[in-house]
This record gives C-alpha cells, structure tokens and sequence, in this order.
C-alpha cells in the first residue's frame, strides 16, 4: 500500500481574537502554539481547513 501524501502546516499567526470557526479549524489540525508544525495527511478535508485558515498559516509539501 502507498504511504499517504502528507503536508506540514506552521501556525504563523495568533489564533486568538479570530472567529470561533477559524479557532475550530487551527484546533482540528493540531496547532496550539505560534511557530509549531505539524504534518497532517493530505485529505480534502484538511485541505478544507487550510484554505479555510490560509491568513493564519503557511504550508509545504512534506
């Protein structure tokens, strides 16, 4: 089986003063801190939340 395409997404912006939405979105990828990174696997609905959050983070191909 081949192994899942996987991105790495950094907070780069606070999460805080952001609607509720956005809050849910940066906590469903994982993120707690500004400067962390984490690697999620590339599905729809992550990508969802990316675009979603796209002002608060920076992505790459992992």
């Amino acid at each position: 089986m081949a192994k899942a395409k996987e991105i790495k997404v950094t907070l780069v912006k606070s999460r805080f003063g952001r609607l509720k939405s956005h809050r849910a979105c940066v906590a469903g990828l994982g993120l707690r801190k500004i400067h962390q990174t984490v690697t999620v696997i590339d599905t729809p609905e992550n990508r969802g939340m990316i675009n979603r959050i796209s002002y608060l983070v920076s992505v790459e191909e992992a």
